[in-house]
């Protein structure tokens, strides 16, 4: 009889289910062990679930439920949950726990991480957290705060490993073993100069195929992409996705070493910064979540709201010009809504694109011409092509030759400015410093609308009365 091995029992999962466990049946599960006060039952509920999952589930549930799961976990609540969470979700966790246990957790964080954590605190509540911690880890933690939100200084960890050139590999290696305060993950060794100055490093593969007495000016990347502590997180970003890095030092103004960015943290800016653009374009603050509450989500909205009130009067004034026109040819409001909406999405998916290319760095002052040239041509042929078929479909519906003219013509006017807007409108608020994320949607709706009723009903005024 063969032996069964403990590994020949692990049943290997078999859909995606079998892995992430957060689903309706554990959610349900967790609301009703809170709502009867069961810690022992949210414990059991979520001893077998990794720290991401506890944060997801963190997000599903409710304001109050969220906030019995934090004091039912009390000091069982693991810290790589809190520091996959962020906005109203992280606040509401952290507004229950005692500063004791904020305060136990920040040495066990890398810098920027407990920078995140405590950005979401107000100041007095910060300043409870930050008397409890350790006098080293509270003052890597305050420099990192001091440093402009949304900079590398913000984003970077202080945690490294910095070695002067004229070491060897082997004592490299020594100083790694016998070091107990090292990084929890670090990919690449820094080499230094006497003042400081990052000058090189080297590569942990490198480091480990490389034999011992081998020096380290003989094998590290002297060419290394340094960045600016003041740096905006976004450019940080860039540099990572542009040149592949996997880490990258970050100097101070004076060129001396004073942290560490990882790609991680470069995937998470990139990830946010998509996220904002998507919902900046729908006209949703980028703090605005499912989490909050509905009158903070009513208050983030409501301004966006109102701007596009005042483009839709706009808009409507440009219809009153021409209401003795449309009193006459009824079909005119007919087919009205067929010439903006045609031209506002052909405006949004050039906008769309515009935007990303801007912030990709793909769209510049370079090739600003040569790409206005191509969306004009792609305004104008899909411009003529739908052009057709509406003139086609409003000449036969209405029996009148004439308006299936007039409308084809309208289209391809409103089309081809569209895909005009949609490129000049981000184009020319990035040159003036605005987010074009911010502000094209209502511009360019506004253009198409306005373009797209006054050419059609001034050609129905001028050739169909």
């Amino acid at each position: 009889m063969n032996e069964q091995h403990p590994q020949d029992q692990i049943e290997a999962p078999t859909s995606f289910e079998d892995v992430y466990a957060v689903n309706t049946e554990l959610v349900r599960a967790v609301e009703a062990a809170l709502a009867d006060d069961l810690d022992g039952g949210v414990h059991d509920l979520l001893a077998p679930l990794r720290p991401a999952d506890i944060a997801d589930l963190a997000v599903v549930l409710g304001r109050e439920d969220r906030r019995r799961l934090a004091l039912a976990l009390g000091d069982d609540l693991d810290v790589d949950t809190l520091i996959d969470l962020e906005g109203s979700v992280l606040a509401d966790l952290l507004a229950v726990m005692s500063p004791h246990a904020v305060a136990r957790a920040i040495p066990e964080l890398d810098t920027d991480e407990a920078v995140h954590l405590l950005e979401e605190m107000d100041a007095a509540r910060r300043e409870q957290v930050l008397a409890r911690v350790p006098a080293p880890d509270r003052a890597a933690v305050l420099e990192g705060l001091s440093f402009p939100e949304d900079s590398a200084g913000r984003l970077m960890q202080r945690d490294l490993i910095a070695v002067p050139a004229y070491w060897s590999v082997g004592q490299v290696i020594d100083y790694c073993r016998d070091t107990e305060e090292l990084p929890d993950e670090f990919y690449e060794i820094f080499v230094i100069d006497p003042r400081h100055r990052p000058i090189g490093q080297v590569a942990l593969n490198r480091l480990m195929r490389t034999r011992r007495p081998v020096l380290l000016r003989e094998i590290m990347e002297a060419e290394a992409t340094t960045i600016p502590v003041d740096m905006d997180q976004e450019e940080v970003a860039f540099l990572f996705q542009q040149y592949r890095l996997t880490s990258a030092p970050v100097i101070d103004n004076a060129g001396r070493l004073v942290g560490v960015i990882t790609f991680d943290d470069a995937a998470t800016v990139l990830e946010e910064e998509a996220e904002e653009d998507l919902m900046r374009l729908s006209g949703v603050s980028s703090e605005t979540d499912l989490s909050d509450t509905a009158l903070r989500t009513t208050r983030t909205r409501a301004s966006w709201l109102l701007v596009n009130l005042g483009t839709a009067i706009l808009a409507s004034m440009v219809i009153a010009l021409f209401d003795a026109t449309i009193e006459q040819i009824v079909a005119l409001a007919v087919l009205m809504p067929i010439v903006a909406s045609m031209g506002g999405n052909a405006g949004t998916q050039t906008l769309t694109v515009a935007v990303r290319a801007l912030a990709t760095r793909e769209l510049t002052a370079a090739n600003a011409l040569r790409i206005v040239g191509k969306e004009l041509a792609v305004g104008a042929m899909n411009g003529v092509l739908f052009a057709l078929l509406v003139g086609l479909v409003a000449a036969f519906w209405f029996d009148q030759p004439t308006l299936g003219v007039v409308i084809a013509v309208a289209m391809v006017i409103n089309m081809v400015v569209a895909g005009l807007a949609g490129t000049l409108i981000p184009l020319g608020l990035d040159r003036a410093g605005i987010d074009p994320a911010i502000a094209a949607t209502v511009f360019l709706t506004t253009i198409t609308d306005v373009v797209g009723f006054f050419v059609f009903l001034g050609l129905a005024a001028l050739f169909l009365l």
